[in-house]
């Protein structure tokens, strides 16, 4: 292991008029101390305390401290003191600040005249910089990132870390993202611990009689409580439902939380060492929780058969069962055995309480050949769940005639020249994928992932919930892509879909004469007056993948917009092994708004690959709730998702689109 360089910034002591703290050298000061005899090789700390941590010496000590860090180092930056937004200044950065404000860290002298706080921009490029040297990158940040927070800033032995914007603050010095029509950036090359959402207080107050902040406290416990290997998306968990418990209204962040990526590798560095489930269960404020919930396609009418299973290696299996499920998340009862409450345990589903695909497997022509492997094919579904059961995405019927719902065919039948074949039918008798060769009990075990796999893709589609009060609130507006300067209303009009109700793009010819992809941009527009609302854009393609890389997932403020990409061009394309004059493909984009940030990664669906010799039936979730997805394009923001208010409501639009590369004839 190599060397962890650690800077540690605490600041009580500000300049009046603002209020001082009283728990944050004491953070700074623990944590040192704690990481000191957790770890195993050199630790070079240094430490900025109150008036020493003015704007310019923490930039210093991020360059120059942190910037020793060379591969297989860790940089680690903690911060603990005031934290500010303030309105955004430059016209680009109001394209990539979908609130309007930038977040900042209040500096020991950022208060007085002609100083400044060190912004969020500031703060990921510097950190992004140690990074690219190859050292990894850690950031603990325990303040405030709140634009309402001059309400309340001490309640109940509480304190806010909170300090209100100066009026001279401006622009970031650094960190001012893509250069003006570049269409390129960089994603986030370091992980984030925060201790609350863009827009939401961060509190301190006294623990045994020795001030702390309410996150700081949280996360120092789970490194305690926490395993050997302990990742930071299992840190977040746990020290998020301690603060939630102290403070319901403040929701530490990960970012970013893109499935096996930097969130999924032990806390300080190192490889990614065991697969790991999407969902985590947890003890929050209203006993043992999951992470998932509605959104995610769970039944709020009929919990009752929604499981999860405990997936620790080694570990014998244990279930927890769903009592009640909610918007975000869903109560859960331990089923003959009690955790550690100061654990997270990454769990998976193991029963679902969704409508199943119907599954009727036919052999038109009879053969005993194709009468066998019908019946290996039924055999592997039915033992393709957790422990070699049933899964619960899928139930057999006899007939395709009267089966509800989501209905696959599977038709075995002789290829000329080829062997025998499954051929996966839509009801409406088109092909859902080319045929699968069956010549043996692997065959159809392909069969069954497949089956699975499109299940979990047509859940993800369907995923709706029209009866939400927040429909129709926010807008997809989607338009040839252009950079002309800042953005407006301005320049081409909408993309409108056709009678089939499909937004169509077609290829164009370049200066040079050779084909033209569609450009596009795609913008979210929060049309509400009052509401800020969280939203994800996921794309589903119909090579039956499933990302969120246009847009991860972000709060958007009343009246404001969102732009896919950072407002870089959306890029359509037809795959090369698929390029011909009249090919075409499709995606559907579906938009789903929520009232509270959401957990994302089960809406990652990694491709149907028929030629992949490692895939497994339980990589998807259903069958245990495993996703082994690949990160989609990351976002260049630092600072994570904002803060959400009132019930979880939640809905979804889709809109369809097709590209198009036309015919020459």
């Amino acid at each position: 292991m190599g060397t962890v360089y650690a800077l540690f910034v605490g600041i009580d002591d500000y300049p009046l008029p603002h209020r001082s703290l009283r728990g944050a050298v004491n953070d700074v000061e623990a944590a040192a101390r704690l990481l000191g005899m957790l770890g195993e090789g050199a630790f070079e700390t240094r430490f900025l305390r109150n008036a020493e941590a003015t704007t310019d010496a923490v930039v210093a000590a991020v360059r120059d401290h942190l910037g020793a860090a060379g591969p297989g180092d860790t940089a680690l930056f903690w911060f603990s003191g005031h934290g500010t937004d303030y309105a955004a200044v430059l016209p680009l950065h109001l394209r990539t600040e979908a609130t309007g404000r930038y977040q900042a860290l209040v500096c020991a002298d950022s208060p007085r005249q002609g100083g400044r706080p060190l912004v969020d921009k500031e703060l990921g490029a510097l950190l992004d910089a140690v990074a690219a040297r190859g050292a990894h990158v850690a950031a603990v940040l325990d303040c405030c990132f709140s634009g309402g927070a001059t309400r309340r800033l001490a309640q109940a032995g509480l304190t806010a870390r909170y300090a209100p914007p100066a009026p001279w603050w401006g622009e970031p010095l650094d960190g001012r993202g893509p250069t003006a029509g570049s269409g390129t950036t960089s994603a986030a090359r370091h992980v984030l611990l925060a201790a609350g959402r863009l827009n939401e207080l961060s509190y301190e107050r006294d623990f045994d009689g020795v001030p702390h902040g309410v996150f700081t406290h949280a996360l120092l416990d789970a490194l305690r409580a926490a395993g050997p290997g302990a990742t930071y998306r299992d840190l977040l968990a746990a020290a998020h439902c301690q603060v939630r418990t102290e403070r319901a209204d403040q929701h530490p962040v990960l970012f970013p939380p893109e499935p096996g990526g930097v969130a999924d590798q032990p806390f300080l560095g190192g490889a990614v060492t065991r697969a790991r489930g999407p969902h985590l269960l947890r003890n929050g404020p209203h006993g043992w929780e999951v992470d998932c919930g509605r959104v995610h396609g769970l039944r709020s009418d009929d919990p009752d058969g929604t499981e999860f299973t405990v997936t620790e290696p080694g570990a014998a299996p244990r279930l927890v069962r769903a009592r009640s499920v909610h918007t975000d998340r869903t109560e859960v009862d331990p089923a003959g055995w009690e955790p550690d409450r100061r654990r997270v345990y990454p769990v998976a589903l193991s029963a679902l309480a969704l409508p199943p695909t119907r599954v009727a497997v036919e052999t038109p022509d009879g053969s005993a050949a194709a009468r066998g492997a019908a019946r290996s094919i039924r055999e592997a579904v039915g033992s393709a769940g957790p422990g070699g059961g049933p899964t619960p995405l899928l139930r057999l019927v006899d007939g395709a005639g009267s089966a509800p719902g989501h209905l696959l065919r599977v038709v075995v039948s002789a290829e000329s020249g080829t062997g025998l074949a499954a051929h996966l039918l839509r009801r409406d008798g088109s092909a859902a994928v080319p045929p699968l060769p069956l010549g043996g009990p692997q065959d159809a075990r392909r069969v069954a992932g497949c089956l699975a796999h499109l299940t979990r893709w047509h859940q993800l589609l369907t995923l709706d919930n029209p009866s939400s009060p927040l429909a129709d609130l926010v807008r997809v507006e989607i338009r040839p892509w252009t950079y002309d300067g800042p953005w407006s209303s301005d320049g081409p009009s909408p993309l409108l879909p056709d009678g089939g109700g499909e937004i169509v793009c077609r290829y164009g010819r370049s200066p040079s004469g050779g084909p033209q992809e569609p450009w596009l941009s795609v913008r979210l527009h929060n049309r509400s007056a009052t509401r800020t609302l969280w939203c994800v854009l996921l794309n589903l393609t119909d090579g039956y993948a499933g990302h969120t890389g246009l847009y991860p997932g972000h709060f958007i403020g009343p009246g404001r917009t969102g732009f896919a990409l950072d407002d870089r061009p959306v890029v359509l394309t037809v795959p090369a092994h698929r390029a011909r004059p009249g090919a075409q493909v499709r995606d559907w984009l579906k938009l789903i708004v929520a009232e509270r940030e959401l957990n994302t990664v089960p809406f990652h669906l990694p491709p149907w690959d028929p030629e992949n010799d490692g895939f497994r039936l339980s990589r998807l979730a259903g069958a245990d709730g495993m996703l082994r997805l690949t990160s989609p394009a990351g976002s260049d923001r630092d600072m994570g998702p904002a803060h959400a208010w009132g019930p979880g409501q939640w809905t979804t639009r889709t809109i369809p689109l097709r590209t198009v590369i036309p015919s020459t004839g």
